[in-house]
C-alpha cells in the first residue's frame, strides 16, 4: 500500500493521478474541510477516465498534526510520499507552519520508522537552500545559513528536511526533493494557481526578480524515479527553467492572449508600498499582503541547477512555454 499525504493539493493529486494510472494501491490522506471534487477535476483534464480512476482511491481524514488519526492511515502502508504542508510568509502563520511542515513531517517520519515503512519521498523547497556567494546557482550543496534572512516558510521546511535525514540515520530510506515554483493544475485560488487567475485578467505590471520554476508534472515523474530506484538519503532539485518574473509574466500573457506587461515596477516603489501596507494593515487590523520578504523575493533573481538529477537519472523537464501553455488552456476551461 502506497501512502500520500496531503492528497487534496497540487503535487498530491497529481501524483495520485499518475500511481492510479499505474494501477497502484494507493490511500491517501485528506482534512476534514478539504475538497476531494477538487482531485476528481485535476484528473479530468488528463483522462475521460477520472471518475473511475478516483474511485480506486482509499481516502482517510487525517491531519497530519493528529498523530492517533495518523497511525490509522499508516496501517499496512510500504511507501509514502509525503506532499502536506501549509504554505504563507507571512510572520504571524509562523506557529501554524512550524505545527504542520516542522511537527507534522516528525509525525510522519516516525510512523514510518514505528511501522518500518520501506521508502519516504519528502517534497521539501528550494526555499531550504542557501543563497550562493555573488548570486551564483543553487545546487544541492548550497548549505542552509541560519544567519541570513530566512523566511519563516523557508525555516518550517529546514526543520522539517531536519527530521527526515534524522530518521535516515534510524534506518529509514529516503529521499528530499526540492521543487522550485510549481506550475500546474490545481486550485486557481492558492499557491500558483492564482498566478494564473490573476494573469487571465491581465498585468501591465512586473518586478526586477526571479526564481526557478518547474512543471507539476515533472515533479511527480522525479519522484515516482526515485522511488523506483529506492536512491536513499539523497536531495534532488527539481527546477526546470530559471526564469525572471518579467519573463514568466511574457509567457503568461501570450498562453492567455494577452499584452505583455511593460512597467517595471522598482525596489523602490515596492519598499514604500510595503510600509504603506503595514501602517493600513495596522489600522484596519487585517493581513499584511506586501511584507519587507515579499519585497526582497520580488527584486531578487535566484537560479538553481538541477544538474544532479539530469545526470543521474536522466531527467527531462518540461519547457515553460509548454507548461504554461498547457496550464493557461486548462485553466480556460475551467472559468
Amino acid at each position: 500500500m502506497i501512502l500520500v499525504t496531503g492528497g487534496t493539493g497540487m503535487v498530491g493529486a497529481h501524483l495520485l493521478l499518475q500511481l492510479t494510472q499505474n494501477g497502484q494501491k494507493v490511500r491517501a490522506t485528506h482534512r476534514k474541510d478539504s475538497n476531494l471534487k477538487r482531485v476528481e477535476e485535476i484528473f479530468a483534464y488528463f483522462t475521460p477516465e477520472a471518475s473511475q480512476l478516483f474511485k480506486t482511491i482509499e481516502w482517510v481524514v487525517a491531519d497530519i498534526t493528529d498523530l492517533p488519526a495518523m497511525e490509522i492511515a499508516f496501517q499496512g502502508v510500504t511507501q509514502v510520499f509525503h506532499c502536506a504542508a501549509y504554505i504563507s510568509f507571512r510572520t504571524h502563520d509562523y506557529q501554524k507552519l512550524k505545527s504542520i511542515n516542522n511537527n507534522g513531517t516528525a509525525n510522519v517520519v516516525n510512523l514510518c520508522l514505528s511501522h518500518k515503512v520501506d521508502y519516504l519521498c519528502y517534497v521539501s523547497s528550494i526555499a531550504t537552500l542557501g543563497t550562493p556567494i555573488d548570486g551564483a546557482t543553487a545546487n544541492e550543496d548550497s548549505h542552509w545559513n541560519p544567519e541570513e534572512n530566512n523566511n519563516v516558510y523557508a525555516i518550517s521546511k529546514y526543520g522539517a528536511e531536519m527530521h527526515v535525514w534524522r530518521a535516515t540515520q534510524e534506518g529509514l530510506k529516503a529521499v528530499i526533493v526540492n521543487p522550485g515554483v510549481i506550475l500546474g493544475e490545481g486550485n486557481w485560488n492558492s499557491g500558483s494557481g492564482r498566478i494564473f487567475k490573476k494573469a487571465s485578467k491581465g498585468m501591465k505590471h512586473y518586478t526586477s526578480g526571479g526564481s526557478g520554476f518547474v512543471d507539476v508534472k515533472d515533479v511527480v515523474s522525479s519522484m515516482l524515479a526515485l522511488t523506483e530506484k529506492q536512491i536513499t538519503n539523497q536531495r534532488y532539485i527539481l527546477v526546470g527553467h530559471n526564469a525572471t518574473y518579467r519573463e514568466l509574466l511574457q509567457l503568461l500573457m501570450k498562453g492567455f492572449s494577452l499584452p505583455e506587461p511593460k512597467k517595471s515596477v522598482s525596489k523602490r516603489t515596492l519598499t514604500w508600498l510595503s510600509y504603506l501596507d503595514g501602517f493600513v494593515s495596522f489600522l484596519l487590523g487585517k493581513h499584511r499582503r506586501l511584507t519587507k520578504e515579499s519585497v526582497a523575493s520580488l527584486t531578487t533573481v535566484s537560479t538553481f541547477s538541477s544538474e544532479k538529477i539530469k545526470q543521474q537519472l536522466g531527467m527531462k523537464f518540461t519547457p515553460l512555454e509548454e507548461t504554461i501553455s498547457r496550464v493557461a488552456k486548462n485553466y480556460s476551461s475551467s472559468s
